[in-house]
């Protein structure tokens, strides 16, 4: 199943629901909703800086990551971004395609 990294950063409204309700309960909410369309939580941090949420998260598809992103950011809580994440063995196979490319001028 692919695995995506998302990184969230939450809003003052976003903020308030973690001081009124915990982690811990983040932490199951965002499970629950990757449970929902077939992906599984694997880990999830908080830190502070310019991103407040880590997680890692395997999931069906890519239309199933979309489908859980834009529903996060809909929510107004929360600005989140996905990055497909790609095992070694996934980018010892992309290096071994022949790939034509003649870059720009050339």
């Amino acid at each position: 199943m692919p695995k995506y990294l998302i990184q969230a950063t939450y809003t003052r409204d976003g903020v308030t629901g973690v001081l009124a309700k915990g982690g811990s309960s983040r932490r199951d909410a965002i499970a629950q909703m990757l449970s929902a369309v077939g992906g599984q939580l694997e880990s999830l941090y908080f830190g502070f800086g310019e991103r407040d949420v880590w997680v890692v998260a395997d999931m069906p598809d890519n239309e199933a990551a979309a489908s859980v992103i834009m529903t996060v950011n809909a929510s107004g809580a929360v600005m989140a971004n996905t990055t497909v994440l790609l095992t070694p063995e996934q980018v010892d196979a992309a290096a071994q395609r022949s790939i034509d490319y003649r870059p720009p001028g050339s």
